[in-house]
């Protein structure tokens, strides 16, 4: 072999990759290309917008990144990962589960995936220390490895822990059917009118816990979960105040409670509240707004039928997170001042999947809702307090609730100093001004009587 011979076959093997180079590039383009993948899928509009689908398609993605390492490794490097074909099975057969999107397959499957899953990044921390000898690969692979491992330990305390709450905490009241979804309506007391709890954003019957016995002393009182909430069944399509207020309006109708009611709201409870009243006048005799939302008075936003909402796709994702135990930690520092077991009762509904996806529906059509609930124009004679807390609340926010006492010639508008918006129905102490302020609306309706 001549000089130049042998100075052409170093600059050959210089420009050729080296084997742990090829192995880390391989790597690297496989756990980006599910990454992308994933990404894509949940931004295609072609894919319903739900969060089985979705997580569904996220984890099929996921696969084609361990699939793409276990075929790539093999056709061209000399370090072949076939351990990673395992994972790429795993997801492959998890995803096509979550796209069935049956709830009996998945409370089920609940119990096997997590307890496998970490058995198999165990077995897969073996393999890839064994077979990898790239230490740029194995350090790009631990975090991944992490990760699962703490996606197994999380989706295993969530399954254990919501069957506990289950056994820990029944329903109190009753499931009625109002159409397509079920609605989980608890009253207590006796008399009438009829006092209808409305929760606030995000929140479900346990957190009236202070005022719904204090008001039941008088009358009977009636609290209920929305759809998504509390033990209430989720429904399809948007919750905005319109729909919201049919719910209620039918739930009522087939649990044979008469009406007129008295309705009172909590934050954006009370946009619902006002709506019912603008819709069905008739069956509502008083009202009664705790810190509630004020409606807009502008024209309503246009309706998001047949648009693309890449908002309300990743919104639609994000409930997964609550299979994994994310929203149980959370939530274990809220609702301290409520009674012990509806504090209990509150963080444990509220840290599932349905209780997530149901806060966000609210969310994202709280702009429809403030424009639906301006629709109550005029409560003519009938009577209305505004109870008002006196912290944490600028100058335009306490002007709009004098504007809301403004519906009704029969009104009050109540100030309570030391409440947060939170605290006048979670706290003891300030919920027993909204509690006092609900029954002076109903001795009002009983006495036909202006309020005192």
């Amino acid at each position: 072999m001549t000089t130049q011979d042998s100075r052409s076959g170093q600059q050959r093997r210089r420009l050729q990759p080296t084997t742990n180079g090829r192995i880390g590039l391989i790597v690297a383009a496989s756990l980006a290309t599910g990454l992308v993948v994933a990404v894509v899928l949940v931004a295609a509009p072609f894919i319903e917008a739900k969060e089985n689908v979705l997580t569904g398609m996220v984890l099929l993605a996921f696969a084609l990144g361990w699939a793409l390492l276990a075929a790539l490794s093999i056709r061209f490097s000399d370090q072949p990962q076939r351990w990673a074909a395992a994972p790429a099975v795993f997801f492959t057969l998890v995803g096509l589960i979550s796209l069935l999107g049956s709830d009996t397959v998945s409370n089920v499957f609940g119990w096997v995936w997590p307890p496998v899953l970490l058995g198999l990044v165990v077995w897969m921390i073996i393999r890839s220390r064994t077979e990898l000898r790239s230490r740029t690969a194995q350090w790009m692979l631990y975090p991944v490895f992490a990760v699962l491992a703490l996606a197994s330990v999380g989706g295993g305390y969530e399954t254990v822990a919501e069957s506990v709450d289950a056994t820990a905490y029944p329903m109190p009241g009753q499931l009625i059917d109002v159409g397509g979804h079920r609605l989980h309506l608890y009253c207590t007391g006796s008399g009438s009118p009829t006092v209808v709890l409305e929760p606030g954003l995000g929140e479900a019957s346990s957190g009236m816990s202070w005022i719904a016995p204090a008001v039941a002393a008088d009358t009977r009182v009636c609290v209920y979960d929305r759809a998504g909430r509390g033990w209430s069944e989720a429904a399809d399509g948007p919750q905005d105040a319109a729909q919201t207020a049919a719910d209620l309006h039918t739930l009522l109708a087939r649990a044979h409670i008469p009406g007129p009611y008295v309705l009172a709201g909590h934050s954006f409870g009370g946009l619902y509240v006002l709506t019912f009243a603008a819709n069905y006048p008739d069956q509502v005799a008083g009202m009664v707004l705790l810190d509630s939302t004020a409606p807009a008075s502008a024209p309503a936003p246009p309706t998001k039928s047949g648009s693309y909402d890449l908002v309300g796709r990743i919104s639609a994702l994000l409930p997964a997170v609550a299979h994994l135990g994310v929203t149980r930690v959370y939530v274990q520092s809220s609702y301290g001042s409520l009674p012990p077991r509806s504090r209990d009762e509150a963080r444990t509904r509220s840290a599932t999947a349905s209780d997530v996806a149901s806060f966000l529906n609210e969310f994202l059509e709280g702009s429809m809702a403030v424009h639906q609930a301006a629709s109550l124009v005029d409560f003519a004679d009938k009577p209305l307090i505004v109870v008002t807390a006196g912290r944490e609340h600028d100058a335009a926010w306490l002007a709009a609730q004098g504007k809301l006492a403004t519906l009704s010639t029969n009104s009050r508008h109540r100030i309570v100093a030391d409440a947060t918006h939170a605290s006048l129905v979670l706290d003891e102490t300030n919920a027993a001004a909204a509690s006092q302020a609900i029954r002076d609306v109903v001795a009002s309706v009983r006495t036909s009587t202006p309020l005192n």
